[in-house]
């Protein structure tokens, strides 16, 4: 079976182009499965309803959340689609298995006053990376970029006269993102002047556009520790996550009248259906603004 697993690892990689994230999911998925079906003595191509529940029973006892398993199904039904391609089994016993809908999650999203507050705070800093941060700060707010495509820009991928920058997502899939002329400004400043610096501390040279305190491409946790510190730096305080400006982004743009197909597309959701969560997302936001700032809005205590 660790074959089979090879092979879908490679095949969700080299054809399906699912990044390296969303691969290493499907692997560690399959793999607790694989793992569950060695213990029990069962082969893939011969597995019952009984089996299955058998096997739910095992991650329930573990705890695991209604989206994790959620997603485990998933995992597993592709492999079975690809087991069935390359004619490994005949038939694919999670095809209608179908699990709990998870909690919805609405996203955190900043108001613009907060936005504006902590933009204005961190550029205060006088610390020497305060540059870099500022840039990433309006960067990400400006474009909505998934941190990871952040991680992996290059200078020459941005387009400064027309104030774009050429993206790739998840599958490899290439969009263009428009960015903000405050995000602009200061990201020449930090190329022109502390980007230099950072570079003279490799003497291997890299094209990334953010690089750490030793000149090497910044990495997707390396982005979330600025980004958490950031707040504890300038004082505000704010609960920060890279994901946190991608989401106030989208919701400051619907808020603004944009189309929710435009926004599907500058975010680069495969369907409408994810990024509709930010219309319950301002939908929220604006029954709570009612509640605190209309005179009858708010909610009585019963005495």
């Amino acid at each position: 079976m660790k074959n089979e697993l090879d092979e879908f690892v490679l095949y969700l990689k080299y054809l399906k182009n699912y990044s390296d994230y969303t691969v290493k999911s499907y692997k560690k998925d399959v793999s607790q499965y694989l793992d569950f079906l060695k213990e029990n003595n069962l082969n893939l191509d011969n597995i019952s309803k009984d089996d299955i529940i058998s096997f739910f029973k095992t991650l329930y006892d573990k705890n695991i959340s209604k989206r994790s398993l959620k997603r485990k199904v998933a995992a597993i039904r592709h492999f079975y689609r690809f087991l069935m391609k390359e004619d490994y089994v005949k038939t694919n016993p999670f095809l209608n298995v179908k699990t709990a809908k998870p909690e919805i999650k609405y996203p955190k999203v900043l108001f613009l006053k907060e936005v504006n507050a902590l933009f204005d705070a961190n550029s205060k800093r006088t610390d020497k990376l305060a540059l870099r941060d500022q840039a990433i700060l309006e960067l990400l707010y400006s474009s909505g970029m998934r941190v990871s495509e952040l991680c992996s820009l290059n200078v020459q991928d941005l387009d400064y006269k027309n104030r774009y920058i050429r993206v790739f997502g998840k599958g490899k899939k290439e969009r263009i993102v428009p960015f903000s002329q405050s995000a602009k400004d200061v990201i020449i400043r930090y190329i022109d002047t502390l980007r230099k610096e950072l570079l003279k501390k490799r003497a291997e040279k890299t094209n990334a556009l953010f690089l750490d305190n030793k000149g090497k491409r910044l990495s997707t946790r390396g982005v979330e520790y600025i980004i958490k510190k950031i707040s504890e730096k300038t004082g505000t305080f704010i609960s920060l996550h890279p994901h946190t400006l991608r989401h106030t982004f989208a919701t400051h743009l619907l808020e603004g009248g944009a189309d929710l197909r435009l926004i599907q597309e500058l975010l680069g959701h495969e369907s409408i259906n994810t990024t509709q969560i930010y219309t319950h997302t301002t939908t929220e936001a604006m029954i709570n603004q009612f509640r605190a700032f209309h005179p009858r809005g708010k909610i009585k205590k019963k005495s």
